[in-house]
């Protein structure tokens, strides 16, 4: 009997206890999501005019619609931004436009009627030591808050009473390991280019195919490009320094004035010395790995020209991996192929993991 009357205060207090917590779980789901819907600058698609050449790097906002930041109020580790009423967390996405020190904020509501004005009438607040500017864009089913940020950052990101927190940290707090890739030209700057056939766009497809590989590993990339932009050489300099990165790569193309040359070759920065692994051990790793990927023709390691703005001014070890020259006919052939693309990229790819292992990480 008493057995008895011990199991059922038992099941009482299991059922009582499980129905606390369910209730917990669904409190907390409901007034507290992190938001997952973020991506990075290399995985928006952009719109690009190929007849304007912006400077990539430097925020360009205009002065309407400008976004109120309130600094007096920063007793928080989170920067605040106040959402429309009824607005629900898969509604809202973060992009992190980094090479523009830009954090988006992209809001699609599915009703859009008197949420127009929102932002005119309510601004942000919170810790914004991190932000410059705001400003927002509405179009016609979404909303795009525009933040200028100080420096590249990353983000933790919680909705919560129609409220998005986004707390900002550097890269270096975010990942163990960072590296910068950087395809070479972009715009109206073509590379050489041989019968249509141009540099720049070589140079992105073996970024796009490298991006795939290096997305199943633990390594913090970003892309000066991912489409057919054209930052400026400071600013693809500055990335690596504001990440700081442990390795910059540059891919080119090659071209010469004979048909006859050929192969591949490494460049690496013999102005700012590193002790230990440095430039001209990245250059030599790159160039052995990318020639033993596509069974090619090793041309050595080259010293950076003194107008090679980006190899000359980074402070990271950095090197420029120029696959093969686009003047020669037999190259011209395969830099159009797909396979020899993931071949060059499977090269590259192999180099950054020795280079990790080089520097024992």
């Amino acid at each position: 009997m008493q057995q008895d009357k011990l199991m059922k205060r038992t099941a009482i207090y299991c059922l009582v206890f499980v129905l606390t917590a369910m209730s917990a779980i669904l409190y907390y789901s409901a007034s507290k999501i992190i938001v997952v819907a973020d991506v990075a600058q290399d995985e928006v698609a952009q719109n690009t005019d190929s007849t304007i050449e912006a400077p990539v790097g430097i925020a360009v906002l205009e002065d309407k619609n400008h976004i109120n930041i309130d600094r007096g109020n920063q007793n928080t580790n989170y920067f605040c931004i106040p959402m429309p009423e009824d607005v629900r967390v898969e509604e809202v996405t973060i992009e992190n436009h980094y090479m523009d020190r830009e954090l988006w904020v992209n809001i699609e509501p599915k009703d859009m009627d008197g949420r127009e004005t929102f932002y005119e009438e309510n601004g942000v607040y919170g810790n914004c030591t991190d932000v410059l500017t705001g400003h927002f864009d509405v179009e016609k089913d979404k909303i795009c808050l525009r933040f200028e940020l100080t420096d590249v950052y990353e983000y933790h990101s919680i909705f919560e009473d129609n409220t998005l927190y986004v707390e900002f940290m550097t890269p270096k707090e975010s990942y163990d390991k960072i590296i910068v890739i950087d395809p070479a030209y972009g715009l109206n700057d073509m590379g050489v280019s041989v019968n249509g056939v141009n540099a720049k766009d070589i140079t992105l497809e073996i970024a796009k195919a490298l991006k795939a590989k290096l997305d199943e590993t633990d390594i913090k990339v970003y892309y000066t490009r991912m489409d057919d932009s054209n930052p400026s050489m400071d600013s693809r300099v500055e990335l690596a320094a504001d990440t700081k990165a442990d390795m910059l790569i540059r891919i080119e193309v090659g071209s010469a004035e004979s048909s006859k040359q050929y192969g591949t070759e490494a460049i690496y920065n013999s102005r700012f010395f590193i002790p230990g692994f440095g430039s001209v051990e990245l250059a030599d790793i790159l160039e052995r790995e990318v020639v033993t990927a596509i069974s090619g023709k090793a041309n050595g390691l080259l010293e950076a020209a003194g107008e090679d703005v980006v190899i000359n001014n980074a402070t990271v070890p950095a090197a420029t991996i120029k696959v093969g020259y686009l003047t020669n006919g037999q190259e011209y052939i395969l830099l159009q192929r797909e396979d020899y693309i993931q071949r060059i990229a499977e090269g590259i790819y192999q180099a950054v993991i020795k280079a990790y292992e080089e520097q024992g990480k």
